[in-house]
């Protein structure tokens, strides 16, 4: 099945054009494609092919007794509700990440210290069952390289409304504007966002991207009549080339980019 997707609508930043995908509705796919989550930190070029969405079957909510199976194509904000409802803690920042499944495992998302690799048990990578523990998860990153499936958390009772508040606060300091989220990832002992403020870029735009005024490592769409996949990627390259210039620190892409 295929289907076409305007990602000047469906990206978090709003940037992009229409694309034909193809939708996996089953675990045999072609091993040449590249799957999307929902596009909460990704940039893709208009000329990128060979992309492919998860179907509906694989966006569901099991309750296995020791263990939450979820799939690949569940968003945080159901996942989120789930674990509330069900009084299930070590997920309660997802309330303030958006994504899916597959997105938020494959880069262990988080906020400070929360992250999915603190609750994940196993994944389903391309049909295989891993333990969490071989998948190389660290800092907004894993090695995984096949596709997500599902996974399975740890039923950890007792759901924490004080983590929930505090990543709701550090939510409302997140700009307004279309984003993708942190551009890059923070260096070891420091943080992108300062040393993109002290070399100037912090509310700096360009062709109508830029990074936010309101958090220097946003990458933000400030107009979405001028924003494009090009403009985007100068304004990152010139947020790297200024940071090394100024710290010897090359920066770390966070956002996803498929050209």
């Amino acid at each position: 099945m295929k289907k076409i997707i305007d990602f000047s609508k469906y990206l978090s930043i709003k940037i992009g054009g229409a694309i034909m995908v193809d939708v996996i509705e089953d675990y045999s796919y072609d091993k040449d494609l590249r799957i999307l989550g929902y596009g909460c930190n990704l940039l893709i070029s208009p000329h990128a092919t060979s992309l492919a969405i998860l179907g509906d079957r694989f966006d569901y909510i099991k309750d296995l007794g020791d263990f939450i199976e979820v799939g690949g194509a569940c968003s945080s904000a159901k996942i989120f509700k789930f674990f509330k409802q069900n009084n299930l803690g070590g997920l309660e920042f997802l309330r303030a990440l958006p994504g899916s499944l597959g997105g938020l495992v494959k880069m262990n998302a988080g906020m400070k210290d929360y992250e999915m690799k603190n609750t994940l048990h196993s994944v389903c990578v391309d049909s295989e069952w891993i333990e969490a523990d071989r998948l190389g998860l660290a800092y907004r990153k894993s090695e995984i390289n096949g596709v997500i499936f599902a996974a399975r958390f740890k039923k950890i009772q007792g759901f924490r409304q004080d983590v929930e508040e505090a990543c709701t606060l550090m939510r409302k300091t997140h700009p307004k504007h279309p984003s993708c989220g942190s551009c890059f990832k923070n260096p070891k002992g420091d943080f992108a966002g300062r040393m993109l403020e002290a070399v100037g870029l912090k509310g700096y735009s360009f062709h109508g991207v830029g990074f936010s005024e309101t958090h220097a490592n946003f990458l933000v769409n400030y107009d979405r009549s001028l924003a494009s996949f090009e403009t985007a990627m100068e304004v990152i390259g010139l947020g790297e080339k200024r940071v090394y210039e100024e710290f010897g620190v090359k920066l770390e892409k966070e956002v996803i980019i498929i050209e």
